[in-house]
């Protein structure tokens, strides 16, 4: 349940700064704000890269390169896929 409540975190920190499509940020902007028990230690860490890896995956967030650091989007083909993620992690 932890990797879910990191993904609902990220997913919702997006949808809040209306970084979808075009628009974009930095990958560490997504992760600012998460409880020190997965910042902190190696454990928690592991689970942010877990999460993020997964919502690549099933391409709800889109990956672009930029400057040397890696941003971040939400799909907007996959928007209707974030809402119902969001709604059921509440």
């Amino acid at each position: 349940m932890e990797k879910e409540s990191v993904m609902w975190f990220m997913l919702n920190k997006l949808v809040r700064m209306n970084k979808i499509g075009g628009s974009h940020t930095e990958i560490k902007n997504i992760t600012k704000g998460l409880p020190e028990q997965f910042t902190r230690n190696k454990k928690g860490r592991k689970i942010i890269r877990e999460a993020i890896k997964e919502l690549i995956n099933k391409e709800l967030i889109r990956v672009k390169p930029s400057t040397g650091e890696i941003h971040v989007s939400i799909n907007p083909e996959k928007i209707s896929e974030v809402s119902e993620f969001l709604n059921v992690y509440k």
